[in-house]
């Protein structure tokens, strides 16, 4: 067992951390909505590492004004811990922050056994904030261990909107002016991406190499205990190097020489668990079909060229359909929506279709540039295939500064600059 002296000390210093973050400006932002303190379940805030679910979480327990204790276990002090240091730990808590009812614990997947502690806090009536880097660890365990008694809440790196209120941007207002800077930060935007860290830090490609290094090690390979971490983590960074792309498993082992394309898909899977890659399945009716033809995504288009040897050029055009599909999750995940790509028989695409349930809603083709005639006509070609194929007459064309409405064979196509498809749709 740790000694309750080590304990004491860490659980203090988190203590003055927090302190110190009372006069801080934070940057508010939607999913706090979604944290509902009243409930009698977990409240689980899970995402890639560095998105900043502390902070959202500190923010929404600050604004509501509650008394609530904190420990944060992603502490080199508490690597050994068990879960027998549980009690102790929680012993602690009350002795620093006296009588409290609600408890935010960070990083907790990183205690073998977490989720019986949990379950015995919410037994009595304790409200338990959570957040975890790892969606498999997070959700199977609490979905096996206490019994779905847990809301989960996505969290992904900065919105558009988000780094529009961390920078000061004026979002609304309609004026030349505000106009002229809400382009200039999504340009920003576009290239840096949206972890919230990134916004003051000079020395970008460090922060992103030491980001993905450990999630790689302490998130993956430790966890998982990979044998073969060199090609692993060529992979990863391979994935990272073309994403946007569809995977062939088997192209990818032969390439980098493991033997198995089911272990690429493993270590795929891995990578999609800790919030490195985001995967967008092939639109279609029958599920066997789904199960083939998978796209991945970075969580971040700063994952894309942000690490070194990347030797990545500056492909504005996927860094916005990249940019874009994070958004569409963003907005369609709590609403138990799906998302996704449309391809036929005769090669018509479509890059996002979203559906609720056995409906597709809306149908969204992206294209930075559409001045190129021959661009212009294959996207709208592919929305209104796909909108014959599934019904849906939603359609719209997100470009970089383009905006039009656009009426063809019938359907109405609105084609909307990124920026401001991002604040929100305007209504002209």
């Amino acid at each position: 067992m740790i000694e309750k002296r080590i304990l004491e000390e860490v659980v203090t210093e988190q203590h003055q951390e927090l302190l110190d973050m009372a006069s801080a400006r934070l940057c508010s932002r939607k999913e706090e909505n979604q944290i509902d303190l009243e409930s009698t379940m977990a409240q689980c805030v899970i995402g890639v590492r560095r998105s900043g679910k502390s902070t959202l979480c500190y923010s929404m327990l600050r604004s509501r004004k509650v008394k609530f204790a904190y420990v944060n276990f992603d502490d080199e002090r508490l690597e050994a811990l068990k879960t027998e240091d549980l009690n102790p730990m929680l012993e602690v808590l009350y002795k620093i922050y006296g009588d409290f009812k609600y408890l935010f614990i960070d990083e907790i997947q990183n205690i073998k056994g977490w989720y019986l502690f949990v379950n015995r806090l919410l037994r009595t009536k304790m409200h338990i904030i959570i957040t975890g880097s790892n969606a498999n660890l997070l959700s199977g365990e609490l979905a096996t261990h206490l019994t779905g008694r847990h809301d989960e809440i996505e969290l992904y790196p900065f919105s558009f909107r988000d780094f529009c209120t961390a920078k000061n941007v004026d979002a609304t207002t309609l004026t030349t002016k505000n106009e002229a800077f809400r382009r200039d930060a999504f340009d920003q935007y576009l290239k840096q991406g949206g972890f919230p860290e990134l916004l003051h830090r000079k020395n970008k490609t460090g922060y992103v190499n030491t980001l993905v290094e450990n999630i790689l090690k302490r998130d993956i390979e430790q966890r998982h205990k990979i044998k073969y971490s060199r090609a692993f983590e060529q992979l990863a960074q391979h994935l990272l190097n073309i994403a946007p792309a569809t995977i062939v498993s088997k192209d990818l082992a032969n390439l980098l020489k493991i033997k198995s394309s089911h272990t690429v898909d493993n270590y795929i899977n891995y990578l999609m668990e800790a919030y490195l890659l985001v995967e967008l399945r092939r639109y279609s009716t029958k599920s066997k079909n789904r199960l083939y033809d998978k796209k991945v995504y970075p969580i971040d288009v700063a994952l894309m060229d942000g690490r070194e040897d990347a030797f990545s050029g500056e492909n504005l055009g996927f860094r916005l359909e990249s940019l874009v599909y994070i958004e569409l999750l963003r907005r369609n995940r709590p609403l138990e929506q799906d998302i996704y790509y449309f391809k036929n028989s005769n090669g018509y695409e479509a890059d996002f279709v979203v559906c609720k349930g056995n409906k597709v809603l809306e149908i969204y083709q992206v294209s930075y540039d559409i001045s190129s005639e021959k661009t212009f006509n294959r996207e709208v070609r592919g929305l209104l295939t796909t909108s014959r194929e599934t019904r849906c007459d939603k359609l719209f064309l997100i470009t970089d500064f383009q905006r039009d409405t656009l009426l063809k064979e019938g359907k109405t196509i609105k084609i909307i600059p990124a920026y401001e498809w991002m604040l929100g749709e305007r209504e002209d």
